[in-house]
């Protein structure tokens, strides 16, 4: 697990404390509205997060840590890399389930080539996206225009990090 203080957490409060100045010279009730907003959005995510967060630790108790450095470890090879790009495309939800899963992953044995190729499938192809979204917005036709030519993305990018970063 990573420490609480890490540099993305100085990133995300510095931002805030910028846009809160820059608001709060726009109007000073604007902070507030802000706040409450984001509040507003905190109490529609936590209710989706907790469970997430839970099946996350739960698949990392679960699967055996041999069996996820079988099949997703470096010696997984390709296979590895296909078997994580299909995961990523029928992984259903946001990041709140797709980043939690992943982390289990890594924790129980995953190499960074499968993570990096189900995390950009994931991004990719989305089902929950495509057909909630994509489809019904722009037609089928446009999600075969964009999806073919994008199918071996996952697997290339899994593929670079094998040969190009050691674990």
């Amino acid at each position: 697990m990573r420490a609480v203080l890490d540099p993305s957490l100085f990133l995300l409060v510095g931002a805030a404390v910028v846009l809160a100045v820059v608001a709060w010279v726009k109007d000073p009730g604007l902070p507030w509205l802000g706040a409450k907003s984001g509040f507003s959005m905190l109490w529609f995510i936590l209710p989706r997060l907790i469970p997430a967060l839970v099946l996350a630790g739960l698949v990392q108790v679960l699967v055996p840590q041999e069996v996820v450095s079988r099949h997703f470890g470096r010696e997984g090879g390709l296979r590895a890399i296909l078997i994580a790009t299909l995961a990523g495309v029928l992984t259903p939800g946001g990041p709140m389930v797709s980043v939690p899963f992943m982390v289990a992953l890594a924790h129980s044995g995953a190499a960074m080539a499968p993570l990096v190729a189900y995390m950009t499938s994931w991004s990719l192809f989305g089902m929950q996206r495509i057909i909630a979204w994509e489809a019904p917005l722009m037609g089928w036709h446009f999600v075969l225009v964009r999806v073919v030519p994008s199918l071996a993305f996952p697997v290339l990018a899994g593929w670079l990090v094998h040969v190009y970063y050691a674990d």
